[in-house]
C-alpha cells in the first residue's frame, strides 16, 4: 500500500513537473487563447501542488497514528492482518 501510495505521489510530482516545463516552454507563445489556456493551465498546476502537498500531510499523519496504534496494541493488527489476508486469499480464490 506505502509503495503505491509513494508511486503515486511520484507520478504527480513528475506530471506537475512536465506541464510547468510545458508552460516555460510556451511563454513567448502570444494570443488570446493561448493566454487563457496558458492561465488554467498555471491555475490547475498550482491547485495539485497544494492538494499533493496537503494529502501527504494527511498521509503522514495517518501513518504515525497507525503506527501508534500498533505498538499500543500489536496482537489486535496481528489479527486484523490475519482477517483480511483471510478475506483477501478467499475473494482472489473463487476468481
Amino acid at each position: 500500500m506505502q509503495a503505491t501510495s509513494d508511486n503515486l505521489v511520484q507520478d504527480l510530482r513528475a506530471v506537475i513537473g512536465d506541464a510547468e516545463e510545458l508552460l516555460k516552454a510556451t511563454a513567448g507563445q502570444t494570443g488570446e487563447r493561448i493566454e487563457r489556456v496558458r492561465t488554467r493551465a498555471e491555475q490547475s498546476v498550482r491547485s495539485a501542488r497544494e492538494r499533493l502537498q496537503a494529502a501527504g500531510e494527511d498521509v503522514q499523519d495517518a501513518a504515525r497514528e497507525l503506527n501508534g496504534r500498533v505498538h499500543d496494541n500489536p496482537w489486535a493488527a496481528v489479527g486484523i492482518a490475519a482477517g483480511v489476508g483471510l478475506v483477501a486469499g478467499i475473494l482472489l480464490a473463487r476468481k
